[in-house]
């Protein structure tokens, strides 16, 4: 199974890269192999069934195809190097699969924080980590950017004077039109003040997947 590791001067990400959003992070490229095959059952469970997706019996099945070099942005905890294979073409078949897993992530977040309604988070040693209704918010606050990185207009991807579910919802139904457009070789509205290249299709599957479910994860992890 290939995957390509992202290294800082202090944190490294290993991440599959034909399955997006199974992405884990460590101090180390080893410690981060081991904690990416770590999680390979959660990630399957994600998915749901029908994928084709199985998880590896540990990281020695796991081979590192690509080295990144990783900055400010590996450190503070986001997988921010875009990797060689996110610049291949998809193709409607692929499109198809990557619009499913995506999809799939966005609703193990929706159906994870509505599980933990109710319940306290764990915080840590010093009582740090958000509380649900904010890790919400930031996770809506994220898929804005990320669709503006994908090339939906700021006005669309901010989706106003909805309730926050239906804007959510709004917001991804623009970058799944969006993504399929920009697979298919179409160019994002025009956007003069655009000055930084868009996302490529396959960096902004794999950055909204990993950004789902690593909140996701962590909701589980700290339900009291």
């Amino acid at each position: 199974m290939d995957v390509y590791v992202e290294s800082g001067p202090k944190k490294v990400f290993a991440c599959a890269v034909d399955w997006p959003g199974w992405c884990r992070s460590a101090k180390t490229p080893d410690a981060a192999l081991e904690a990416l095959a770590a999680y390979g059952e959660r990630y399957r469970a994600a998915l749901g069934s029908g994928r084709g997706f199985a998880p590896p019996a540990g990281a020695s099945a796991l081979t590192v195809v690509e080295r990144l070099k990783g900055g400010s942005g590996t450190d503070f905890g986001i997988p921010s190097a875009e990797a060689e294979a996110d610049r291949r073409a998809v193709d409607d078949d692929e499109l198809t699969r990557l619009s499913g897993i995506l999809s799939a992530a966005w609703k193990t977040f929706d159906a994870t924080a509505a599980m933990a309604a109710g319940h306290e988070l764990e915080t840590g040693p010093r009582g740090g980590g958000r509380d649900l209704s904010k890790i919400v918010e930031h996770v809506f606050e994220a898929e804005v950017a990320y669709a503006r990185q994908l090339g939906v207009p700021t006005r669309d991807a901010e989706a106003p004077g909805l309730k926050p579910d239906a804007r959510m919802a709004a917001v991804r139904t623009l970058e799944l039109d969006l993504l399929a457009v920009r697979a298919r070789g179409g160019d994002p509205p025009e956007n003069p003040r655009r000055r930084s290249p868009y996302w490529s299709p396959r960096y902004f599957v794999r950055r909204s997947a990993w950004h789902a479910l690593d909140h996701a994860w962590e909701i589980e992890d700290r339900v009291d």
